[in-house]
């Protein structure tokens, strides 16, 4: 006998069958990059950091084309030459201020050089000419030793060097020592970033996450604010970096947007890598209410103004963020 299946019958065993089906689980949206909780973060160690600030600030004025500025390089690339897992030394050659030709280096020192998600980390090495911030004008020709300015994020990233020796991130990380950042003159910002712009201009291919740039990171009490142009290129890795700073205490960092600087970031962002800048921002200009700390490009920009505490906030502060960085790209 033929069976007719009515209608409501076969309503009711599309809803049973198709009723008990999982629900399709919808992807979850990561962020571009995210701190992991549970990483393995080594020990900076900044009394190791400071002494390498206090080395470079033997060498004196690190201005280019005189023996201290050959001297501070040498110092560098026998650090790096140590811990990293390739070495390119970049020399070009500039033409400065009435005719002056300018030998200049950058120094690129790379870490787990096979990983393909990678991050930038700069500094700039040398010192300025010119010390055109002092109030007595026969002081303006004198060149400034630059101990905070250049000489700190050096000392950082030197021990920051020996720890990507001793235990490989899972990221690759590229130290990038910038030349001729403090060249020009104080109305003249083409002359400025002279090493950041030669290696923005010839980076090829190379194209990382982003960049983390260091600039006067050495204070006694140095204060770093979120600045401008950082945030304006890159708000989501300030905003990663300063909750680094807050899961290793390091109570130098501000959570405040504040000052906007021309700094080596900016070309390294105008040639399409994102860069944000951790500075203490408040230095620049050298204002005189800031008694002590009114230092910058001036002749008292040396080893007294350096405290190991600022040192060690920012070198905790790149350690933790980098080995616990997760890129999801």
């Amino acid at each position: 006998m033929t069976i007719k299946i009515i209608p409501f019958l076969c309503l009711f065993l599309f809803i049973v069958f198709n009723g008990c089906k999982k629900e399709t689980e919808q992807p979850i949206n990561k962020p571009a990059f995210e701190l992991s909780s549970t990483a393995d973060i080594p020990f900076f160690n900044g009394e190791s950091a400071y002494k390498h600030v206090a080395n470079y600030a033997e060498f004196g004025a690190r201005v280019p084309n005189t023996k201290a500025h050959t001297d501070a390089k040498n110092y560098i690339l026998s650090i790096i030459n140590k811990y990293a897992d390739k070495v390119v030394k970049q020399d070009f050659t500039i033409s400065g201020y009435d005719g002056v030709k300018l030998d200049l280096t950058n120094i690129i020192a790379s870490f787990n050089p096979a990983q393909a998600k990678r991050i930038l980390i700069c500094t700039h090495w040398d010192s300025r000419p010119w010390a055109d911030a002092e109030n007595d004008t026969l002081l303006h020709k004198q060149p400034v030793h630059g101990v905070n300015d250049g000489g700190s994020g050096v000392g950082i990233m030197l021990e920051a060097a020996r720890i990507l020796k001793e235990k490989q991130p899972n990221i690759g990380v590229d130290l990038l020592f910038v030349d001729g950042e403090d060249y020009g003159k104080s109305s003249d910002l083409s002359m400025f970033c002279l090493g950041s712009k030669y290696f923005a201009a010839t980076k090829n291919d190379y194209h990382p996450a982003f960049g983390i740039l260091l600039d006067l990171v050495g204070d006694k009490e140095a204060k770093f604010y979120k600045e401008e142009n950082s945030i304006n290129a890159a708000e989501d890795v300030v905003d990663l970096f300063w909750d680094a700073a807050a899961k290793v205490s390091a109570v130098s960092f501000v959570n405040q947007n504040k000052y906007s600087i021309y700094d080596d970031h900016i070309p390294l962002i105008k040639n399409g890598i994102r860069t944000i800048d951790i500075i203490d921002a408040e230095l620049v200009g050298a204002d005189k209410t800031l008694g002590r700390r009114a230092y910058w490009h001036t002749l008292k920009d040396d080893l007294s103004n350096i405290g190991q505490a600022a040192i060690t906030d920012v070198g905790n502060t790149l350690i933790y963020f980098i080995y616990s960085l997760q890129i999801n790209e």
